[in-house]
């Protein structure tokens, strides 16, 4: 099942059966992804090129994003 985490310019899809836990999302933006936390995920913590960069770095596709109309 898939958990979507909108912000102003896209969002981001998580889906979490295909994750492998490489922590490269943890890593790079702590501030926004913080397994910790509920929601992890808090997109507002980083600028949409941030955000896209990183997803863009997702080994598993597990993270993905869709640009908002």
């Amino acid at each position: 099942m898939e958990k979507e985490y909108p912000t102003k310019d896209i969002t981001i899809i998580w889906k979490p059966d295909l994750c492998i836990h490489s922590g490269i999302c943890v890593k790079t933006l702590p501030q926004v992804y913080n397994v910790e936390r509920r929601p992890w995920i808090q997109p507002e913590h980083a600028t949409t090129e941030e955000l896209i960069r990183q997803i863009d770095m997702c080994p598993s596709g597990a993270l993905s994003y869709r640009r908002n109309k």
